[in-house]
């Protein structure tokens, strides 16, 4: 997964995000709440920053929207002025600026969905990864990405997962590559962890994981992998990503084609239940 807005982590409690006008809005709201507790309290950026233990370049740089918060710096801020956590409830507003755009998109057709359908071909889907997982799949990127930067797409990736935690939960659909099951990333305790995560998503009564062999001589997802999201108001929207290119695809002749091709795949794969057989014996044999 590539990024489209990146950050430099500074060890004073706040992170530059160069990121899309977006992130740069919420980052500059939060800046003016801030801002405006501080002068309701009659305190100059420096005694904020003495009263909290950060200096005054570094509130201004969060007033001005040109630093995102870190959790200590707003639970501090929020102590200090009395405001009785309205400082401390933009943590999540902060934590999602700092996530790549195209991640945030996708989070929230997510949490609009009630049916998720999807064929992963390369890696583990995403929405059932380990963050060891994810760290090894982000550790592999070529050119490299920071550690900062890894930190922030697992905590993206992570952040993702909540759907399930949503009520009602949405209906998710998977057909995995066997290829995907037997690639050891991050080593044999990693893929193990991850095996039993997927056993342990595929006995809830919302999700369905399926295997597609290796073996089989027909194939209908060759073109690679893709994602349907069933949206509450009836629509359905796709998801299609490859190497550099992440893209949301709402035309109906497409989605369409997606559908077909997700109903041929899925007739293809083995059933739910001999999935997680196959899965248990991996497991088994890793």
């Amino acid at each position: 997964m590539g990024v489209t807005g990146r950050g430099q982590r500074a060890a004073d409690g706040t992170e530059a995000i160069e990121g899309d006008d977006e992130s740069a809005a919420v980052l500059r709201t939060v800046g003016k709440i801030i801002k405006g507790f501080r002068e309701r309290a009659g305190l100059t950026q420096a005694e904020l920053g003495v009263a909290i233990g950060y200096s005054e370049e570094q509130v201004s740089s969060v007033e001005r929207g040109r630093r995102a918060p870190k959790e200590p710096f707003l639970d501090a801020a929020d102590r200090v002025l009395g405001v009785e956590g309205l400082i401390s409830g933009l943590k999540r507003d902060v934590e999602e600026a700092r996530y790549p755009k195209k991640v945030r998109d996708l989070a929230k057709l997510e949490g609009e969905a009630i049916e998720l359908c999807a064929y992963a071909n390369s890696v583990v889907h995403g929405l059932l990864q380990t963050p060891e997982y994810a760290r090894a799949l982000y550790g592999m990127r070529r050119p490299p990405f920071s550690e900062e930067e890894i930190e922030r797409l697992i905590a993206a990736r992570m952040a993702r997962q909540e759907v399930f935690d949503r009520q009602p939960a949405p209906v998710f659909s998977l057909v995995q590559e066997e290829v995907t099951l037997r690639r050891p990333l991050g080593g044999r305790m990693v893929m193990r962890n991850q095996l039993e995560r997927l056993l342990k998503f595929g006995q809830r009564r919302n999700v369905e994981i399926q295997v597609m062999p290796t073996h089989r001589e027909d194939h209908a997802g060759l073109d690679g992998s893709l994602q349907l999201l069933r949206l509450k108001e009836g629509d359905t929207v796709a998801h299609n990503e490859v190497q550099l290119t992440s893209r949301l695809i709402s035309h109906p002749k497409e989605i369409q084609i997606f559908e077909v091709r997700y109903g041929i795949i899925r007739a293809q794969a083995l059933t739910p239940r001999e999935s997680l057989a196959f899965i248990e014996k991996l497991l088994g044999e890793t």
